[in-house]
């Protein structure tokens, strides 16, 4: 790994690695905090660890970056034995975000953000430019966030300020320790759809710690269930998860509801959009008839001048002549973004008992109608929708098998 200037992404391999708190342990035969973990993360992946509290999630995540070190085994970045590297270095190149932040109090969003460019003696504009650079990556913008200090940021602006922390040297791998877990449940959404868009342009390789199977789910390409005794209980890309899990512990962990869960697999960005019956403010009456007519429709979206919604208008309330007015506008459907998953976005449509979405781009403009009906249409469309091939290679190599002989990796 290039601490100073990133290397894309990474393959992180667990080959049997271990962690034993107790010295006995081993000879006990007592369940240690990791026993025996064999695991291939491809590189460019979000892998999810997801288990209940003491299965060894956080050791698996921390002996990665050797905050913990491991009793035995070895964890391989990119085929290089990381027990070989000097721990600072190591660090410097690994992104981390924790659940808390961890921001510095006493420094700027800015200082915060630039710690790690600091520490591997960046000049201070390379720096501060890179500050700029993140902040803005993360919908913060520099001017208004750069020189605040993070007491008078929201739980949500910390928790991206953390996300820019972690990418500020541009690491090839990056650990997250239930980073969204101590936010508001929408807020939680929003963080998770942001952070899934960004890492489609970062590809970055990435272990996420989570104790919630939807946000694994949700944020995985390959989720790896734990179970006490930090053992593999099964591995897979999410639908193989939900289509079969391996074993009644995963079955019940998974959860009864795992035809809809299936839902969290897909983003709107899936689904084929209608398109909106669009107006804009200060056309005329008539104008907007028409164009209802010409689609069959008794009503249209109104729009300001740069294509952002502002509500619905029913043509029946309108004038028989006039120009329509924002104060026409009827209050607004749910707004959508192609990255919320079709169960978040049929979960808002039912609770608002609305059949249509207002889908949105990243800058707030209309991209189009996001229905009931196209959601049903695309759950029972029978396109194949296979599993990566390397999501497939990662799963061969994971540890199939516990004490109890239960299996780990549904076949």
């Amino acid at each position: 790994m290039d601490e100073a200037t990133g290397a894309g992404a990474a393959t992180i391999e667990f080959d049997h690695v271990s962690k034993h708190y107790d010295a006995d342990t081993k000879v006990s035969g007592a369940p240690g905090a990791v026993d025996d973990l064999s695991l291939l993360v491809p590189a460019g992946r979000i892998c999810a660890l997801v288990g209940p509290s003491g299965c060894g999630k956080t050791t698996t995540l921390k002996m990665v970056n050797r905050l913990i070190e491991p009793t035995t085994g070895r964890i391989l970045i990119d085929g290089v034995d990381i027990a070989g590297l000097e721990v600072t270095d190591l660090r410097r190149g690994i992104g981390y975000v924790i659940q808390q932040t961890g921001l510095f109090p006493h420094q700027t969003i800015a200082q915060n953000v630039g710690t790690v460019p600091r520490l591997l003696g960046w000049e201070k504009a390379r720096a501060a430019a890179r500050s700029d650079e993140l902040l803005a990556l993360v919908g913060l913008e520099p001017g208004k966030y750069a020189d605040r200090y993070p007491s008078q940021l929201s739980g949500g602006e910390r928790q991206r300020v953390g996300v820019a922390r972690a990418l500020a040297a541009d690491p090839p791998v990056m650990l997250m320790d239930e980073p969204f877990g101590a936010v508001d449940p929408i807020v939680r959404e929003r963080l998770q759809n942001e952070f899934l868009r960004l890492q489609e342009d970062l590809a970055k390789t990435i272990l996420f710690v989570t104790h919630d199977i939807d946000e694994a789910i949700k944020m995985g390409d390959l989720v790896v269930v734990m179970q006490q005794g930090g053992k593999i209980a099964q591995a897979g890309a999410p639908a193989e998860l939900l289509a079969a899990p391996a074993s009644d512990y995963v079955a019940r962990f998974v959860g009864a509801d795992r035809g809809l869960k299936r839902l969290s697999l897909y983003r709107v960005g899936d689904v084929e959009l209608a398109p909106a019956p669009l107006a804009v403010v200060g056309e005329t009456t008539e104008e907007l008839r028409q164009r209802a007519q010409a689609v069959d429709l008794d009503f249209v979206l109104l729009a300001d001048g740069e294509g952002r919604p502002i509500g619905w208008v029913e043509l029946a309330d309108l004038p028989p002549d006039g120009r329509v007015r924002a104060a026409d506008a009827d209050p607004m459907s749910p707004l959508l973004d192609r990255r919320t998953t079709l169960k978040d976005a049929t979960s808002r449509l039912l609770d608002e008992e609305v059949r249509n979405g207002v889908v949105v781009d990243r800058d707030g403009r209309v991209e189009g109608l996001l229905t009931l009906r196209a959601v049903m249409d695309w759950m029972q469309d029978d396109r194949s929708r296979d599993v990566p091939e390397d999501i497939a290679d990662a799963v061969a190599e994971a540890a199939v098998a516990d004490d109890t002989g239960g299996v780990g990796v549904a076949d």
